[in-house]
């Protein structure tokens, strides 16, 4: 699937640096949300060994409330050059970030971009729960008198359709879960490390909505985590291997932001006008990806994110839903090999691409053999969501 190399981010950027602090469970970080985003860009720029002096480019999303302006003031940045906030749709928008950044260093507007995510729920409001407001308008008048108030709530309704749909039964959300927790109890930062999880455990947990059991949500966290990017010419001037962009692509299906559950193509993860573009930019197919890192706010999203990006038909979805197929290092399709959302830290996704990153240098805890392609998905059922492909020097 060739595309015009002039209007593309192929190959033309890497990520040459990855940071993050150490994740807390929610409201139990001793430092401030702003901190800690200092904190996560200077291990970034210490992995790269790259002076944090030298950046002059902030990438985010999901409205991350920590000031470009004054971040460079805090590291010193000699100037600022680029500063980009990727609109609303919650970890969605954590591969369009790095596709901006990318962007930015492609058409000469930056140098070194940082791509960060910070998270202080304990300073500020936890995600999970519904908002507490005396009055009703929009989107949540038609919901909050029905009781459809929590991320979970919403979510859950698109899950159900999909799964009666296609006949996809409860194991294989449960492979899904249990493929990350199985991951995490490799991987001594993740939050559930030393807490495995097994079907017995999944099955016997309490119901949050169904169909979510407790261990199909992913947690609430406190931390940061970064990474830094620069033009692929400069990439083997830096301390690790580098991990080229192939392809990022961020958007939404056709009327995915249609109010009050109106949505034409309801039993979604809105990806799928978004998937053909992103694979086109990356010149490969489904079956070319190495080991994935799929966004889980809830296991459903992952399981029709994985049908809209083509690893699976939707009735295939019970067959291909399998610990073994997700399990590294020999599966089918290795899945969120650090944990995930689920079980390593909910970083909003950005540890994903950490992971991502992880896997290509050969670094993982969960490592899989001889990988080239490393894909991410961000943000399924949010509106934009995003996707992102990396790849070895052998891809380009």
């Amino acid at each position: 699937m060739a595309t015009d190399s002039n209007r593309s981010l192929r190959g033309k950027v890497a990520i040459v640096g990855v940071g993050e602090t150490p994740y807390y469970k929610h409201g139990m970080s001793p430092h401030s949300e702003f901190k800690l985003a200092l904190m996560a860009i200077v291990a970034a720029c210490r992995d790269a060994g790259l002076d944090p002096h030298d950046i002059d480019g902030i990438a985010s999303y999901s409205n991350d409330r920590n000031d470009p302006s004054r971040l460079s003031a805090a590291l010193g940045m000699k100037e600022l050059r680029f500063a980009n906030m990727q609109w609303g749709g919650g970890g969605g928008g954590g591969a369009a970030a790095v596709g901006n950044a990318a962007a930015a260093i492609a058409g000469g507007l930056s140098d070194v971009v940082v791509v960060f995510r910070a998270l202080a729920q304990g300073q500020f409001a936890r995600f999970g729960v519904g908002a507490a407001t005396p009055t009703t308008a929009g989107d949540a008048a038609f919901q909050s008198p029905y009781g459809l108030m929590s991320p979970a709530q919403k979510f859950a309704m698109k899950t159900m359709r999909f799964m009666h749909d296609h006949g996809v039964g409860q194991e294989a959300l449960r492979a899904i879960a249990m493929a990350s927790y199985a991951h995490a109890q490799k991987n001594p930062r993740a939050v559930m490390y030393g807490r495995p999880l097994d079907e017995a455990a999944y099955d016997a947990s309490r119901w949050i909505v169904e169909p979510f059991h407790l261990f199909d949500c992913c947690q609430e966290n406190d931390g940061a985590a970064a990474l830094i990017i620069v033009s692929a010419d400069r990439a083997k001037d830096f301390a690790h291997k580098p991990s080229y962009l192939l392809g990022a692509q961020g958007g939404s299906d056709y009327r995915a932001g249609a109010p009050a559950h109106n949505v034409p193509n309801y039993g979604s993860s809105t990806f799928a006008s978004v998937v053909p573009h992103l694979y086109r930019m990356a010149g490969i197919k489904p079956s070319e990806v190495d080991v994935l890192q799929n966004y889980e706010n809830f296991t459903g999203g992952v399981l029709m994110s994985l049908v809209e990006h083509g690893f699976c038909a939707p009735d295939e979805c019970n067959e291909f839903s399998t610990l073994e197929n997700f399990m590294a290092p020999t599966g089918r399709l290795p899945m969120n090999t650090s944990g995930g959302n689920l079980a390593e830290c909910y970083m909003h996704g950005l540890e994903l691409q950490i992971e991502a990153v992880r896997q290509l240098r050969g670094d993982s805890t969960a490592q899989v053999p001889k990988v080239d392609i490393s894909m991410v998905i961000a943000g399924p059922m949010v509106t934009p969501v995003s996707s992102m492909i990396l790849g070895s020097e052998a891809t380009l």
